[in-house]
């Protein structure tokens, strides 16, 4: 089975794990700190700070915002649930907005339309790798007094006109779950260049503690271990290594698949760096997408989509959508494909996805 995603564990991620083990620090501690502060180097800013995954992670930077009841903010409609339920979480109404065709992520235009005064801050999603177009969207936060939050969940490394995303807004937020193109198996930070930002979640994730038994405010336990840390140090170390192989991939697709007519396959603006978490095609026809899938599945080949259902059609969030909304998210959702895409695939294993594809379009024109 070609599997479409996998994370890269290789003998420096169990050594210093193991060592760790051995040490008996087990929760937070010298290699949380020491990769808190290569990630900011990394990624271009003063501070980050670790919580337990992705999802508090956008939670944690809309609070140290003052993001609350009565507030607004707009996030694309085509995304992971948790960019628009960190929004309820906080107290605000999350507002969907409509993407950019032709990179999936968040339509600047969208977002200069559905600005009101109770808006508060603006969620952009660098969605598959793709950075968002952040000039457009730190134009209008400047115009209305808005924070501009990066969902960096699937772009580690990923470049926006020379700059590493997370530098660029009020505040980036990343993932490190299992199938990121970096992983500590589950965690998640915050970068920022405000020093009250990182302060501000620094004492929610360790319930309001500025030191131990002196709770400033009322906070949750959202660190990670030194496991975690440890592994996360040794994995931004070969991120560049590691997104140069998503490269190589995505090329021999490109390559490769760029002559089927019912296929559009992944843009790359002049001004982004893509690090393509996810291989992501528009597959064209009622129902094909589908018919690939199960045809690809039938040879060995996993695929996902993601995503199959946009946020304002999900049930849990019906009480905050225009069902008329957001028209391109809507058919991106019955027509996207992603492709197997991590840096354990072989070239062979890619060009064998290649022409499994190919065969089933000459099937189905036949």
């Amino acid at each position: 089975m070609i599997k479409v995603n996998a994370p890269h564990i290789g003998r420096e991620e169990v050594e210093i794990v193991e060592e760790v083990l051995r040490s008996g620090m087990l929760a937070q501690g010298k290699y949380v700190e020491l990769f808190e502060k290569q990630f900011a180097h990394y990624v271009g800013v003063p501070y980050a700070v670790t919580v337990s995954n992705g999802s508090i992670a956008i939670y944690s930077a809309l609070k140290a915002l003052g993001v609350g009841p009565g507030d607004e903010v707009i996030v694309p409609d085509f995304t992971f649930f948790s960019t628009a339920s960190t929004v309820v979480l906080a107290g605000a109404k999350p507002v969907f907005v409509d993407i950019d065709k032709d990179t999936y992520t968040i339509n600047p235009n969208e977002v200069a339309d559905a600005v009101t005064e109770r808006t508060k801050a603006v969620i952009a999603v660098h969605l598959y790798g793709h950075p968002s177009g952040m000039d457009e969207l730190m134009k209008i936060g400047k115009e209305y007094g808005l924070s501009i939050i990066e969902d960096c969940a699937q772009a580690h490394g990923a470049e926006y006109k020379g700059e590493k995303v997370g530098s660029l807004g009020t505040a980036g937020t990343f993932s490190f779950y299992a199938t990121k193109n970096m992983t500590m198996g589950e965690g998640g930070a915050v970068t920022t260049k405000k020093k009250e930002v990182y302060e501000y979640i620094r004492l929610l994730r360790n319930h309001g503690q500025s030191r131990r038994y002196y709770h400033e405010i009322v906070g949750w336990n959202f660190r990670i271990t030194n496991m975690q840390g440890a592994l996360g140090l040794i994995q931004l170390n070969k991120l560049p290594q590691m997104n140069r192989r998503r490269r190589e991939i995505a090329k021999i697709y490109m390559d490769e698949l760029s002559g089927i007519e019912e296929l559009t396959l992944p843009i790359e603006k002049p001004w982004a760096k893509h690090v393509f978490h996810q291989f992501t095609v528009w597959v064209s026809g009622d129902g094909k997408r589908d018919k690939l899938r199960e045809y690809l599945m039938k040879k060995g080949i996993q695929t996902g989509v993601h995503y199959p259902i946009p946020l304002h059609l999900q049930p849990a969030l019906s009480g905050y959508a225009d069902k008329k909304c957001c028209p391109v998210a809507s058919k991106a959702s019955q027509h996207v494909l992603s492709l197997p895409m991590h840096v354990m695939l072989t070239d062979d294993e890619v060009l064998q996805v290649c022409t499994e594809i190919k065969s089933f379009f000459n099937v189905f024109k036949a």
